[in-house]
């Protein structure tokens, strides 16, 4: 079982987003947190990720917990329009930032015209509030975004808060951390 931590920042297109992670990945590298090559320590695709490196111990709290040793223990970014959300239990349940009443019904069937961009926004359909995607409110954390970076195995070690905090300062976006578990083949 890979479990992933995801940190995705809660807007739709994310400008300059692929210049804005390679500022993040020269942070991390510099904080020690990952490895500055890439390695066969990724989940997806050919594999590639960032290696965790000793610095991580400080950005988690249980660091006894991280997947030091183990094949997959890497960084991958994602550079592409994706849906983060948990693999199990998710609820698709959403509500309208303004009016309060639920809207998931219709919110994930929007995702249909979210994901290939032709709008990053939802208009709900009780009140007629519009904002990006990200913008209403859910049950649980999610997000969609161009943008994302998937921890892989580091997800019982449990970010920091303010390690979250300073992902989201350096993306100048709020972030979501989505929670995945993966069956690994």
């Amino acid at each position: 079982m890979t479990f992933q931590s995801i940190i995705v920042p809660k807007i739709s297109t994310v400008p300059v987003h692929e210049p804005r992670a390679r500022a993040i990945l020269r942070w991390l590298v510099r904080e020690k947190v990952i490895e500055e090559q890439l390695s066969t320590c990724g989940r997806t695709g050919n594999r590639m990720g960032y290696a965790i490196a000793e610095g991580a111990r400080k950005v988690v709290e249980r660091p006894q917990l991280l997947p030091y040793g183990q094949p997959v223990n890497g960084l991958e970014v994602i550079y592409k329009r994706c849906i983060y959300t948990p693999t199990e239990g998710f609820l698709e349940e959403a509500g309208c930032a303004e009016c309060r009443r639920e809207v998931g019904v219709e919110l994930f069937a929007s995702l249909e015209e979210w994901m290939p961009g032709i709008s990053d926004n939802f208009t709900c359909p009780r009140c007629g509030h519009e904002d990006d995607i990200n913008g209403f409110l859910y049950l649980q954390p999610c997000a969609f975004s161009n943008l994302g970076f998937i921890f892989n195995n580091w997800g019982e070690a449990g970010f920091k808060p303010s390690f979250i905090d300073a992902f989201a300062d350096w993306l100048d976006q709020p972030v979501a951390v989505v929670q995945v578990k993966l069956q690994d083949n």
